[in-house]
Order: structure tokens, then sequence, then C-alpha cells
């Protein structure tokens, strides 16, 4: 049997939980890797901080992204569950939708009428979902990619910062963190902007600014105790 295809709706669910995972893993091991670099000199406490931070926000975030699309598809499936109900008590109904589905996209009235007699008789559910609400039956959101995704790829945003304080010179390791953040939330605001068909300028200074101020915050945090 052959293996589905990923829907377009899977795919772009799983990049944005990758991108959205790449940057919470940036924020929240720099933020760690601030606030005990400024109260401790340490470099091995350090380390360990951030690796343990990293490792933290990768299961955080993978277990959240699970939770989040596991009720997405639930959901989804509440929807079929429902138009299956229909089609069984109120089926002429449910034709009429997709009558006015075909009309509202031009289609005269008779010819709507013929499409969708024709699909009615043929895959009356999968129509019915795909015309009311978008869906495809065949490809329902898939948890484990978004889990999956999220998981590589906050560890994967976190390593940049970490490895910069971890192995820049002692008198730039501060300098060679902020700017491995800078470069890698540059990125993730790029992407995410890509993916929204959004302002690719200004979701990556918005990103760096963030960035920056996630810094200074956890500095002065570290600095106070």
């Amino acid at each position: 049997m052959a293996k589905k295809k990923q829907s377009l709706d899977n795919k772009l669910n799983t990049l944005r939980a990758g991108v959205l995972g790449a940057n919470d893993g940036i924020l929240t091991v720099v933020g760690v890797l601030f606030s005990v670099a400024a109260a401790t000199t340490n470099p091995f406490t350090i380390f360990i901080a951030g690796l343990s931070d990293l490792l933290a926000c990768a299961f955080s975030m993978s277990a959240g992204e699970y939770a989040s699309v596991s009720s997405q598809r639930d959901t989804e499936k509440a929807v079929v569950g429902e138009e299956q109900l229909l089609l069984k008590t109120q089926f002429e109904d449910e034709k009429v939708h997709v009558v006015n589905f075909y009309e509202n996209k031009g289609v005269t009235h008779d010819t709507a009428v013929e499409i969708a007699t024709e699909l009615m008789n043929k895959k009356a559910l999968h129509t019915a979902v795909n015309v009311k609400y978008d869906m495809d039956l065949d490809t329902y959101l898939n948890p484990w990619n978004a889990a999956i995704s999220s998981l590589i790829s906050a560890a994967l945003g976190g390593v940049l910062p970490l490895v910069a304080m971890t192995f820049a010179p002692n008198p730039y390791k501060m300098l060679a963190t902020i700017l491995a953040t800078i470069l890698s939330v540059a990125i993730t605001g790029l992407l995410s902007a890509k993916l929204g068909n959004g302002f690719v300028k200004k979701a990556v200074i918005r990103n760096i600014i963030v960035g920056i101020i996630t810094m200074f915050i956890h500095y002065y945090i570290g600095r106070l105790f």
C-alpha cells in the first residue's frame, strides 16, 4: 500500500513548530547563560546550566506542540463525526452547501447542481468536509511531526549561543554569545516571515529586539542575585 503524501497543512504546521521551537530554544538558553554568567565566572557551571536548559526547553516545547496539535486533530475528528451524522439526517441540506459553494465560485446554478450531485453520490463525506471546513479527510494534522520538529529545532536553536559562550575566548564570551544570538533570532525571524507571508525586515528586527531585551533582563537579574 502506497504511503500517503503529507498534506500542505501538515507541512506548514511542522515548519511552524520548527521555527517557534528554534526561537524559544535560542531565547531560553541565552537567558539562562546570561543570568548564570552574570552570577558566576565558572565556565563549567555556565555550560551545565545552559545545556540543562537546552534539553529541558526542547522536551517542553515538544510536549507542548504534541498536546496542541493533538487537540486540533481531535477537533477535526469531531467535525467529521458531526458531518457523518448530518449526511444521514440532512443529506439534501448538505448538498445545498456544496451547490452554494460552487455557485460562489462563479459556476452557474445548473452546473453547480450537477457537480454537487456527482460529488455527493461518490464521496459525500469527503466533499462535505472539504467544502464546509476546507479539510482533507485523508490527512489529519499529525501531532508527532510537530513534536519532533519542535524537539529538534529547539535543541538546535540553543546550540549556537551555548557553543559561543563555551568556546569563545574568555574576554569575548559575552560578545560572541550576543552576536550568535542576534544571528540566530534573525534567521528565525526571516523563516517565520517567509512562512507567514509577512514582512521580512519587520520580523527580523522584532526578533533581534526581543533577543537583546531577553539578554539584558537575564543579565541584570543574575547581577542582582
